[in-house]
């Protein structure tokens, strides 16, 4: 049997006439130096503090090394900095200057009760697997898990720190509502086939105002796309208007949430829609005139040819009233394309203005979905239960809305300012640091080659400059 070891010196191809050499040796560093701007954003908005104040902890108090608010925190800033897994967990435990963001004050984990614990000031991958794994039922007298989340509170959150974001009420808002398939490789509870997206997946509905989230609800397939929608827009719209009681509202979503139901709870409580229709022979009927004006514009210039005309319609049987619809008719390369969205609001002219500039506008909804699903992994739900996929929604949706605040807060003004997650990790985050930790201080050597120090420390003192008057 070969003996398995680590070579202390590490060979590489010569360069020129000097040797390439590289050995374990440069003591404690870690890749993610820019964790210290999500730390300010942190100490601007509290969103970590806030998350772990959602949780009931059973333990006992005398016996914690970890407490929630370092729990939650590990967890959330490990996704934001690019680590989707439990597993990643065991490796980071052991990076001070993580914890130091994260609020540990033994950040080389010295002080550890356990011996072979020692040197690890963060949490493994099997205590933050409990955290998850709590079942709502949890006490004091439970043997493992006893850190219970509130899943009502973290929804408040969510809300609240939205209303927070802004220094002063805006006349009007829009909320954007839709869904996505989030699919599933294992038999979590929930697992439903899904016919249009052809898998095993959940359902999950999204609610976003611009780019900030409001709303992550993990459901099962097994339903309408627009299940649940009014329930869950009856809460935030109440609890927005208990702050912003003047502010205009307009939900806006696709087809699938073209809605008897939900199209009354809007008219019902004050609020203004604009939803996409599915076509019929009768809506396609309605335009005809339009829709060959269209067809002869193309054929004259060769170039796609739009017309838009506004009309009131009914369905035959769903609908309890009629409502005014917009037709586009359109003529494309590839035949003719029409379009219909259904509205509460004012029409002004042909229909043209609410349809491209307003309807149209909900596309960047679906990236803010894909940054989320993609680069904070929203969709690593491969627990058991769906109480547990919640939880890593829930902290994946607060990865993002960490993320979108260093946007917003940090970004402004900067070649980053409408950059996604990802981009921001690889140029703005991904930072070789040295730590070193002395009695009175904690000394972060950032990488001289670092490419991006000028936005680094423009970002820096963004963050750090006292927040504007409201």
């Amino acid at each position: 049997m070969t003996t398995e070891c680590t070579p202390e010196q590490l060979e590489f191809a010569s360069v020129g006439r000097r040797q390439v050499v590289a050995k374990f040796d440069g003591g404690t560093i870690s890749s993610d130096g820019g964790a210290l701007l999500l730390g300010e954003v942190e100490r601007q908005t509290r969103v970590l503090e806030r998350v772990a104040q959602c949780f009931v902890d059973h333990r006992d108090a005398e016996r914690i090394e970890h407490p929630v608010r370092t729990l939650v925190s590990q967890r959330i800033l490990a996704l934001a900095l690019g680590y989707e897994d439990l597993n990643d967990h065991d490796e980071l435990r052991a990076d001070p200057l993580l914890a130091s963001v994260v609020g540990a004050t033994d950040v080389l984990g010295e002080d550890r009760t356990r011996a072979r614990d020692r040197g690890y000031a963060l949490a493994g991958k099997s205590t933050l697997n409990r955290l998850e794994l709590t079942t709502a039922a949890a006490t004091a007298a439970s043997r493992y898990q006893k850190i219970v989340a509130q899943p009502e509170a973290l929804d408040r959150l969510l809300v609240t720190l939205f209303l927070e974001s802004h220094r002063r009420p805006p006349a009007s808002i829009v909320l954007d509502v839709d869904a996505t398939d989030d699919p599933l490789h294992g038999r979590q509870e929930g697992r439903f086939f899904h016919g249009y997206y052809r898998n095993y997946c959940y359902l999950p509905l999204y609610i976003f105002c611009g780019e900030q989230l409001l709303c992550a609800r993990l459901r099962t397939a097994d339903r309408d796309a627009a299940a649940g929608t009014d329930a869950e827009l009856s809460r935030i719209v109440g609890q927005i208007r208990a702050r912003w009681p003047k502010v205009a509202i307009t939900v806006r979503g696709d087809s699938g949430f073209c809605r008897e139901s939900l199209l009354s709870w809007c008219e019902a409580n004050g609020v203004d829609y604009l939803f996409g229709l599915a076509k019929n022979a009768r809506l396609k009927r309605s335009i005809g005139r339009e829709l060959a004006e269209a067809e002869a514009a193309y054929r004259a210039t060769g170039r796609a040819a739009r017309r838009f005309k506004v009309i009131r319609y009914r369905t035959r049987k769903s609908w309890s009233r009629e409502r005014t619809v917009i037709g586009k008719a359109e003529r494309l390369d590839k035949g003719a394309n029409p379009r219909f969205v259904v509205t509460s609001l004012p029409v002004t002219d042909d229909g043209r203005t609410l349809y491209e500039r307003v309807y149209c506008a909900r596309g960047e909804m679906e990236n803010r979905i894909k940054e989320q699903q993609l680069y904070l992994f929203a969709d690593r739900t491969s627990c058991a239960t769906l109480r547990a996929n919640q939880l890593r929604l829930y902290f994946s949706s607060f990865a993002y809305v960490l993320i979108e605040a260093l946007r917003r807060l940090g970004l402004a003004g900067t070649a980053l300012a409408r950059a996604q997650s990802d981009t921001i990790r690889l140029k703005l985050l991904k930072i070789g640091a040295r730590v070193r930790v002395t009695v009175r201080k904690i000394w972060i050597s950032l990488a001289e080659s670092y490419p991006h120090r000028e936005l680094f420390v423009a970002v820096f003192r963004q963050l750090r400059a006292p927040p504007l008057s409201a």
